[in-house]
Parts: C-alpha cells; sequence; structure tokens
C-alpha cells in the first residue's frame, strides 16, 4: 500500500507521517481556525479506517502532506490567507472520501478538538 500511496503525489504524501500530524494540529489551531483542523481530523479518522479503500487513504495522506508541508503556496504565516490552500487540498480530499466521512468520524473528530484545546470547542462544527 505504500508504494501506492507515493504513486499518487510523492511530492506531499513523503512529508505526511502520524506524529507530523498531529504536531501540527497542535501548534496551529489558533491561526488555522477550528474549522480547518476539524476536517483535517475527519480526514485522518476516515484515513485509519480499514475500510477505505487505498485511492481514497492516498489522497487523503497527499492532503494532509500538504498541510503539514512547512513551505507551502500560500505560507501559513499570513494572516486570513494562509491557511486557503491547506483547506482547498483537505476539502478536495473530503469530497472524495464523502462516503466515509460517518456520525463515527464526526464524533471522534469532534472529541479529538475538544481534548486538545478545551471543551466546546467544537461546538457548532458539522
Amino acid at each position: 500500500m505504500a508504494e501506492q500511496l507515493e504513486q499518487f503525489n510523492p511530492k506531499y504524501a513523503k512529508h505526511y507521517s502520524d506524529n507530523d500530524f498531529w504536531d501540527k494540529v497542535k501548534g496551529v489551531l489558533k491561526s488555522a481556525g477550528k474549522t480547518i483542523i476539524y476536517k483535517a481530523l475527519q480526514l485522518y479518522y476516515v484515513m485509519k479506517n480499514p475500510s477505505c479503500p487505498a485511492h481514497i487513504k492516498a489522497a487523503i495522506i497527499a492532503a494532509l502532506g500538504y498541510f503539514i508541508l512547512p513551505i507551502d503556496i500560500i505560507p501559513d504565516i499570513i494572516p486570513g490567507l494562509g491557511f486557503t490552500d491547506d483547506l482547498a487540498a483537505i476539502t478536495a480530499a473530503l469530497v472524495m472520501a464523502k462516503a466515509y466521512v460517518d456520525d463515527e468520524v464526526k464524533a471522534r473528530a469532534k472529541d479529538k478538538l475538544d481534548e486538545f484545546f478545551g471543551a466546546g470547542t467544537s461546538d457548532g462544527l458539522e
């Protein structure tokens, strides 16, 4: 499966690891916003689902690799714009994975958001 993932988009997929993903999530909530982090968490939990097909996992890994990558098309440090390219990559992967974003995935993503950043952080997210 690793070969399939690398073939999908080696430029960004090579930047993905679980540890780097969690470091990025923990480090950017205030600047990225809870919506982007919530969507990234949804992708993470979909990717961990054994019934999710390899091509969808590959798209997710590429999108999360792009999210993790410190240097991308629009630098993350630009206020108001820095995460728009990350959001586009994450949204594209979510469109592909929408059949696997069920209530359990959403609940796990909300729980993790609240765990990291305080109870109520996930309020208002769908």
